[in-house]
């Protein structure tokens, strides 16, 4: 589109608009129904919304192909990630945003596959400390190579992750987003 074309649509107009069921389905509908305010807030949730709804859809092919659950893989990911290979229960679920019920039952699931295991802290008796093995290290990085497979559920992305990292962490931050 030259740079008239562009100008006669407007400022904010979007080559994509005209494909995006978004665009075509709320924004250029949103004046003519009267509602008050702009359209954008609803816009973004909805995008948000509708990536999530995608990216888990695509995600959840991946991970069945390994036996993997999402929790599964974000658990083992971030244990992966860790300096020790190893972490808190309660540290799990604060990182992770999900209930300490939920990381108990992934955890076993994890367990009973040989990914995790599973030992008392060695100074606090309360707390419980879930380990990384090679086979769950090994998991995990698989489902990483799957998620940047050309021929995999997410090819659509492809090389956009970082882009879309980047356009999603000013409104995640802004929304809270600040502590692990």
């Amino acid at each position: 589109m030259d740079v008239h074309t562009q100008a006669r649509r407007g400022a904010d107009a979007n080559p994509q608009d005209s494909v995006d069921p978004l665009v075509t389905g709320i924004k250029d509908r949103w004046d003519g129904q009267g509602l008050p305010g702009g359209p954008w807030p609803f816009m973004a949730i909805c995008s948000v919304g509708r990536l999530q709804q995608l990216l888990k859809k695509g995600l959840d092919v991946e991970l069945k192909r390994l036996d993997l659950s999402r929790t599964g893989y974000f658990l083992l990911t971030t244990l992966a990630l860790t300096s020790s290979g190893h972490a808190r229960l309660s540290t799990l679920g604060r990182i992770l945003m999900m209930h300490p019920t939920t990381v108990k039952l992934t955890v076993d699931q994890l367990e009973t596959a040989g990914l995790v295991t599973r030992t008392r802290h060695p100074r606090d008796r309360r707390a419980t400390l879930v380990a990384i093995t090679p086979a769950g290290h090994e998991r995990a990085g698989a489902a990483n190579r799957a998620l940047e497979s050309p021929d995999g559920a997410l090819a659509g992305l492809g090389d956009t992750y970082r882009a879309l990292f980047e356009a999603l962490q000013p409104a995640r931050l802004a929304a809270g987003d600040v502590e692990l």
